[in-house]
């Protein structure tokens, strides 16, 4: 029972171990599915489970018609205008990064939101291109299409090079959609899990840089072929800067005005947001200027400045993808698939929580790869989610997907009637919008400070990350980077924190004694806490924390034992020593005799525990030995270790575990382990963990139970009538805290000898004070024995 006493509580129950609590209250042996009821119920069919399918695998179904036509359409109706024409913009934009014509960026940006508004989750999130997705798909088209595959630059090779790309760009969005899917139908959404926050931010900076170099070409209009090869940027540049002297002047100053002017407005947004009813749709109308500026200047003509060109009108009919690309990009399409649906989750969930609803991961994984499936099919390429297109669609009112059909009515407008318009505008200028929506990407380098002051892991996680994607490439930097995150874990795991415990404030409370004065640490005892899972990895580093806090070798204490025993023995035999009512007495000068010598060139009998039946005398190893035999002095009798913080033990850790425990027993040390977690227990017994030296009764509930359990049994061992009453069948140990307000208090009491006397008065002595204190003063606060105390006094 727990009674409140102000802001105190009182306490009074036994002192339980494992075996002794589950012995009182009964536990229930519950039933634990197995894999195979798992995949039963997986596969079972019912009306009502069928139903839920449906619903989960089309989720316009759920949310479409409970719809607020009057309360929501006006506001779906501008998001979807304003982040439509954004759409058309980043579609055209980061088709440079693809390295495909312009066009195609427009059916990325049409088809996988139609496919999103039926089986996505997140009513807010714009569908389509991604600039880090892009530049990956732009990898894997400049790997297997270089730019000088066919010698010349005449046009027909031109377009020749141009259809070889959108195919490798549709391959390999194709199966990237493919791997997501096939990874929602088998549940594994939990994927992301792996992509840590800091780890995506440096991924994505570090993309944000690579998008940056692979558009300098267009700024300044030069020859540059594509480097899909570790430490590819270094080589883009030096390519850049060995051409410098060839760059055109009129896209290098359209690019610095535009982006000047993108960056201003863009601040201009992000400052008065509050105030402004929308932001200022900057890159339509700079786009809108820059076409009317070439068309009627004729920059294309005057300064040979490189322009989006006539954009093909209408759809393709739907290929079907290159097996032989498909072979060449396997690896490519699990890195996009992963990177396009880490980020696309991670942006849904920011908007869930604000709006307060639910996404589920398998399900948007569905949604992106039949969209992306969908997409490849008609040559468009990987898509995910803007940041800043998803912004915009949510920050202009945004509602439900409804706003993203709109959008894409927009750039279906664009492809079947008016693309023609933007056919003189600059490729420079869209170089410049592709980089003006870098900056929200570019700004995380100042999460580096940050993450140092909070977590130097994650600050390592994010440089490494960065550094990775940046030298090695977005693919093989990704796959580096997830597996230095992983090592980390496994570093953090393999070197835990150990330490060792004292009772603070004289209550059942247990801290790091380091970090307490007002402090008690029981005679003899050690109280050893690691907090970490214990496995193969970090079990010799728990052994040795283990013997650094205990002061003593257990392993090396115990082969000093047997030595001596071996010596002693030989001692006897020869009659230099004689047994008397004192001990052993030396008869005559002792011999000295090797390591080696007593080694006896068999190690292994001296790992045994000591045995001293056939001595005519208990050796006692605290007190003078005979001269020329020295043994390490143990000045500990019990050792606490407090697994409440372990949430697994594996096999391996488990046989090093008991033999660390056996060399301690051996050396007649008590072993406790306390806060085990749930199912411990029985998996020791069923790996045949207990012998008759490793017993179940050394698991207690808490530290408090296991303290309190060994300073009553030092109390019996120093008493003989109470070890005496204890042999008669003592119950239960009492545990009373009393109400009296004294703090640094605590009476032990074992019930079943008798009435109140001079032996009750021992069995009540406590030393958290760091002294013996007779109890007569204060057994009117405890029970007598005999009895169950009362709950509370």
């Amino acid at each position: 029972m727990v009674e409140p006493v102000g802001n105190h509580y009182v306490i009074a129950r036994p002192v339980y171990s494992e075996n002794a609590f589950n012995e009182e209250h009964e536990k229930l042996h519950r039933y634990h599915k197995t894999f195979w009821d798992h995949l039963k119920l997986y596969f079972s069919c019912s009306p009502q489970r069928a139903k839920k399918i449906a619903l989960r695998l089309f989720p316009v179904v759920s949310w479409l018609p409970a719809y607020r036509f009057r309360e929501w359409i006006l506001n779906d109706i501008i998001s979807g205008i304003n982040t439509g024409l954004v759409a058309v913009l980043q579609g055209l934009a980061f088709a440079l990064l693809v390295n495909v014509p312009p066009s195609y960026g427009l059916y990325a940006a049409f088809f996988p939101v139609l496919v999103y508004f039926i089986f996505g989750t997140s009513r807010h999130i714009s569908v389509g291109p991604f600039p880090v997705l892009s530049l990956m798909v732009g990898g894997v088209v400049t790997r297997l299409v270089p730019d000088d595959s066919t010698g010349n630059g005449t046009t027909t090779n031109t377009s020749a090079i141009n259809d070889e790309r959108v195919m490798v760009a549709a391959s390999v969005t194709f199966l990237s959609g493919v791997v997501q899917l096939l990874l929602g139908i088998f549940q594994f959404g939990f994927i992301v899990i792996y992509l840590s926050q800091s780890l995506i931010s440096g991924f994505t900076t570090a993309a944000a840089i690579h998008v940056l170099v692979s558009q300098l070409k267009f700024m300044f209009q030069l020859s540059v072929p594509g480097f899909n090869v570790p430490f590819g940027i270094i080589y883009t540049l030096e390519s850049v800067f060995s051409q410098i002297t060839k760059a055109n002047v009129a896209d290098l100053v359209t690019s610095l005005i535009v982006l000047l002017i993108v960056f201003v407005v863009k601040e201009m947004n992000d400052r008065y947001k509050e105030k402004l009813p929308a932001p200022i749709p900057i890159e339509l109308l700079v786009t809108i200027l820059a076409a009317l500026i070439s068309y009627f200047v004729n920059l294309e003509e005057k300064f040979d400045v490189a322009v989006v060109g006539k954009l093909e009108e209408g759809f393709h009919a739907p290929v079907a993808p290159d097996a032989g690309i498909l072979q060449n990009c396997i690896g490519d399409g699990i890195s996009i698939a992963i990177v396009g649906f880490a980020v696309a989750f991670s942006v849904a969930k920011v908007y869930s929580i604000k709006h307060d609803y639910p996404i589920d991961g398998n399900q948007e994984l569905i949604a992106f790869g039949l969209g992306n499936i969908v997409g490849g099919s008609f040559k468009g390429f990987a898509s995910s989610t803007a940041l800043s297109r998803s912004g915009v669609q949510e920050s202009t009112g945004g509602k439900t997907q409804i706003a993203g059909i709109i959008s894409s009515v927009i750039v279906l407008v664009v492809i079947l009637a008016i693309g023609f318009l933007l056919a003189p505008l600059q490729k420079s200028v869209l170089a410049s919008l592709a980089l003006g929506n870098l900056k929200g990407m570019l700004m995380q380098f100042k999460e580096i400070g940050v993450l140092w002051r909070k977590d130097k892991y994650d600050c390592v996680i994010w440089v490494v990350t960065f550094l990775s994607a940046i030298f090695l490439g977005l693919d093989i930097g990704l796959a580096a980077a997830v597996a230095f995150q992983l090592l980390t874990v496994v570093i953090r795991s393999q070197i835990p924190s150990c330490t060792v415990l004292a009772n603070v404030g004289r209550s059942n409370i247990y801290r790091n004694r380091k970090d307490y004065t007002d402090i008690y640490e029981p005679e003899g005892v050690k109280i050893f806490r690691c907090s970490s899972p214990i496995f193969f990895a970090n079990i010799e580093f728990f052994r040795e924390k283990l013997i650094t806090a205990v002061g003593f070798n257990p392993l090396r204490v115990l082969r000093k034992r047997n030595k001596a025993l071996r010596k002693i023995r030989k001692m006897l035999k020869k009659g230099e020593l004689q047994v008397t009512p004192k001990g052993l007495i030396c008869m005559a000068n002792p011999t000295y005799e090797s390591e080696e010598e007593l080694d006896n060139n068999k190690i292994e009998e001296l790992d045994q525990p000591t045995i001293m039946t056939d001595l005519p005398i208990r050796i006692n190893w605290s007190t003078d030995l005979p001269p020329g035999i020295t043994v390490p002095q143990v000045n500990i009798h019990s050792i606490i270790l407090d697994f409440s913080s372990v949430s697994f033990l594996d096999f391996s850790a488990m046989t090093v575990l008991r033999k660390t425990l056996k060399e301690f027993v051996r050396l007649d040390i008590d072993i406790y382990i306390a806060g085990a977690y749930d199912g411990l227990l029985d998996k020791l017994e069923r790996s045949a963990f207990f012998d008759e030296e490793i017993k179940p009764s050394m698991f207690f509930l808490t530290i408090h139970d296991a303290v309190l359990h060994i300073l009553l049994k030092k109390d019996i061992a120093n008493s003989p009538k109470l070890k005496l009453a204890e042999e008669k069948g003592g119950s239960s140990d009492y545990v009373i805290i009393p109400r009296n307000g004294l703090r640094n208090r605590e009476c032990t009491v074992s019930s079943g000898y008798g009435p109140v006397d001079s032996v009750a008065q021992k069995s009540c002595s406590w030393e958290w004070l760091g002294q013996i204190k007779k109890a007569s003063s204060y057994l009117s606060s405890c029970v007598s024995p005999g009895r169950k105390p009362p709950d509370s006094y």
